[in-house]
């Protein structure tokens, strides 16, 4: 059980304190449902009890801490820091869905019990799916007289959903909290029907007359024609529902591919990409030039590659999206990258570090100056175990820059630089400039060259702690890396304090996770004998409606982490080879990738084709 908690979330936590009050859109005249009493979450307590009041005062009145129980968390977190209610959960005192009902009583925000209750048609129709579904909130009342609403939410934060429905519907909302589970439920029954599907729009696209002209005109299709094209319904329609799809399933890419007879749409979810329906071929350059429309591109240019971003908000989350055009043979290829900050945990507690791993990297991080290189190939994770350590790092005693290309999550409090090749400003520029602004610590992306990483070193040598990454296989091979860049390794040794080789494994989803014993050829792939596995357990996930039947759920990462001490220092000053260095670092206790993938099968998190996948054998 985690017990550390990062002062992001105790910011988080603040933050949440401070929002609108209840209701979040004033009086809703009109038929507000009182809160049914089959299930009370509030142990009796009015909800004018409960408002304004601390966190823990409410817990407390609602029943579900000891007074105890709450000083204990409080010492924890005077201790470490973090959010209380997130020490809670931590500590297991308290659940999820009690959590989030606090925190909304705290706001005055009433709990309604869904369960069996009958939803009038006309509150139904009051509310359009795309909001429902996207921001998970239920209408369960409506007056059209007065356009009072009244909507249960899934989550406390769900505020973006009731300002659209004030400004764009012109409402008197009313909001409510109501158990998740039962609003998925609900928003399933009367919104399916509504919901257009996939194939419902590609027969619109197939349909349509205008569209229809697009066919074998190849490269002749004029401007105007394009641009009519780009914007017709169908086109918009479809768009839209790929990428709110892509957004709910968690893609890290969307994918649109034009091909001789086809173009395809894929998505990246955990790592791998999944088809998905295929519209007609010819509707390809409409979605292509709707995609560039949105992304403020020239729909006009269909000869050389583009690069921009389109910035949504979804669940009142901002998502930002990437988007990358490249003309190939067929057509243009689209590629959106994601980049949703809520599905992304930016903390050292959640990226998958062991106990002990995770006391070594706090360890490293909070070294006074130094290199800490984090290494392993594009897709590994590599940013996002950084931008944890800079958010534990954070706060106002330390001056924090960094040059990224590209940024890709702003953080507060952080100065980021982007790199720009085209007016030479690349990261050997940027990094001699930032040493001149007084930094404490100090973010390179990536060290591709010779100059970058001289001053990387200049930066370590003068008392600054520097975070980097590097393109290798495993933690010892980035010291031939950076002695092949031209270091002299004396210069190595004096400022690398460590290196973190690093890959992403998917985890077994555990809403359909299962027990079975793996075959003799399995477990040879690992290198493995059946009597090295005597007592163990193995886990598979069998697919289910959570994981879109494919087993799996999410991500963790599996890491190698060497530390140099002075016999290896020696060593590399006297250009011992990798092979040496791998064998000295795990004499030293080192765990190498393919044994953090182990252990985590072993802990029923990960499966042994996902490991074998991502790690090589190592050598003897």
């Amino acid at each position: 059980m985690s017990q550390s908690v990062s002062h992001s979330q105790a910011a988080q936590q603040r933050s949440s304190s401070q929002a609108r009050p209840a209701a979040a859109g004033g009086s809703a005249k009109g038929p507000t449902p009182a809160p049914t009493s089959g299930h009370d979450p509030y142990g009796g307590m009015p909800i004018e009890q409960l408002q304004g009041r601390q966190l823990g005062r409410v817990l407390v009145k609602m029943n579900k801490v000891t007074r105890e129980q709450l000083g204990e968390a409080l010492s924890f977190q005077k201790s470490k820091g973090g959010a209380l209610g997130r020490i809670l959960v931590d500590l297991g005192y308290i659940k999820e869905s009690d959590l989030n009902i606090a925190l909304a009583a705290q706001r005055g925000i009433e709990y309604v019990d869904l369960e069996g209750k009958t939803i009038p048609q006309e509150a139904i129709d009051a509310v359009p799916a795309q909001i429902a579904t996207t921001n998970k909130v239920i209408p369960i009342a409506f007056d059209k007289a007065s356009r009072s609403l009244t909507i249960a939410m899934a989550n406390h934060e769900s505020f973006r959903a009731l300002d659209d429905l004030q400004s764009l519907m012109g409402y008197r909302v009313k909001a409510y909290i109501g158990d998740p589970n039962a609003i998925d439920r609900l928003i399933a029954r009367h919104y399916q029907a509504e919901a257009e599907s996939f194939s419902d729009v590609i027969k619109d696209l197939t349909a349509d007359d205008a569209l229809a002209d697009l066919k074998n005109r190849g490269e002749s299709i004029d401007l105007d024609t394009l641009k009519d094209a780009a914007d017709s319904n169908p086109v918009r329609k479809l768009v839209n529902l790929v990428l709110l799809q892509a957004i709910r399933d968690k893609a890290s890419d969307i994918h649109f591919e034009p091909f001789e007879d086809e173009f395809k749409i894929r998505y990246r979810i955990d790592g791998v990409l999944y088809d998905m329906m295929p519209p007609p071929a010819h509707i390809g350059p409409a979605i292509s030039s709707r995609i560039k429309v949105m992304a403020n591109l020239d729909i006009a240019e269909r000869r050389l590659p583009q690069d921009g971003r389109i910035e949504l908000s979804v669940n009142n989350q901002p998502i930002d999206l990437r988007v990358s055009v490249l003309p190939t043979m067929f057509g243009e290829s689209v590629v959106m990258r994601v980049l949703d900050r809520s599905n992304v945990q930016l903390d050292l507690d959640k990226i998958g570090l062991r106990d002990d791993d995770l006391a070594l990297v706090r360890a490293l991080i909070h070294r006074p100056n130094g290199i800490i290189i984090v290494t392993g190939p594009t897709g590994s994770g590599k940013t996002t175990t950084l931008y944890s350590a800079l958010r534990e790092l954070n706060d106002p005693s330390s001056k924090l820059i960094t040059a990224e290309d590209p940024v890709e999550y702003d953080i507060d409090g952080i100065i980021q630089c982007q790199v720009k090749p085209e007016i030479e400003l690349t990261f050997a520029r940027i990094l001699r400039s930032m040493l001149r602004q007084d930094p404490d610590i100090i973010l390179v992306g990536e060290i591709r060259d010779k100059e970058t990483a001289e001053i990387a070193v200049q930066a370590s040598l003068t008392g600054h702690l520097v975070f980097t990454t590097l393109h290798t296989n495993d933690a010892p091979s980035s010291i031939a890396r950076l002695l092949d860049l031209g270091l002299e390794p004396f210069l190595v040794t004096a400022t690398v304090e460590a290196v973190i080789a690093q890959r992403l494994v998917r985890r077994v989803c555990q809403h359909c996770k299962t027990e079975y014993t793996p075959t003799e050829e399995q477990l040879m792939e690992l290198e493995l004998r059946p009597e090295d596995v005597v007592g163990k357990k193995f886990y598979y996930g069998k697919g289910c409606d959570q994981c879109n039947n494919t087993g799996y759920r999410g991500r963790m990462g599996i890491y190698e982490i060497m530390v140099l001490d002075d016999d290896l220092r020696d060593m590399i000053v006297k250009h011992a080879s990798t092979q040496v260095l791998r064998a000295e670092s795990r004499k030293r206790g080192m765990r190498s990738l393919r044994q953090s993938g182990l252990l985590a099968i072993y802990d029923g998190i990960t499966t042994i084709e996902e490991v074998v996948r991502e790690t090589i054998m190592e050598e003897s």
